[in-house]
């Protein structure tokens, strides 16, 4: 079974079980997949499903820092939540020491010695992460370990 069949499924279930939360936030998902299959007129595969939630995710966690600050605690444990669901259709999350340890033997196999070697590690561990890890972790890694 696909990634999307599995979130349409889920959706069904939640229908049925009157699970309203969880089934918007699915039909959400399973809105923005439709939307970018008819902008790029091809079927996507797990591999796109996964970027189009990581995406989702990525656009709730970037507004979450402005809830908190307005002290709306009511959105910010719904945004939580609806990050929780769509991480549940996302690969096994990567351990920030299991993302250092992609990031040396890239700047190994790169010979990157500074900072301006940045844009080729990240061009190398990107894909070798992708779905796996939030990029902004990742960026932070890198910038670590090419400034030490």
């Amino acid at each position: 079974m696909t990634l999307k069949d599995r979130i349409y499924k889920d959706m069904i279930e939640a229908m049925k079980s009157r699970d309203a939360f969880k089934k918007n936030i699915l039909s959400m998902v399973r809105a923005s997949i439709l939307q970018v299959e008819k902008d790029t007129q091809k079927e996507l595969d797990d591999e796109g499903v996964i970027s189009v939630i990581s995406r989702e995710i990525k656009q709730r966690k970037e507004v979450l820092p402005e809830y908190e600050r307005s002290g709306r605690q009511d959105l910010v444990d719904k945004v939580k939540k609806e990050i929780e669901i769509m991480e549940s259709y996302l690969p096994e999350q990567l351990s920030k020491e299991e993302i250092e340890e992609i990031v040396k033997k890239v700047i190994e196999e790169v010979g990157a010695k500074g900072k301006s070697d940045f844009g080729k590690v990240m061009g190398k561990v990107m894909p070798l992460v992708k779905g796996r890890a939030d990029g902004n972790l990742v960026r932070e890694i890198v910038t670590k370990h090419l400034e030490g």
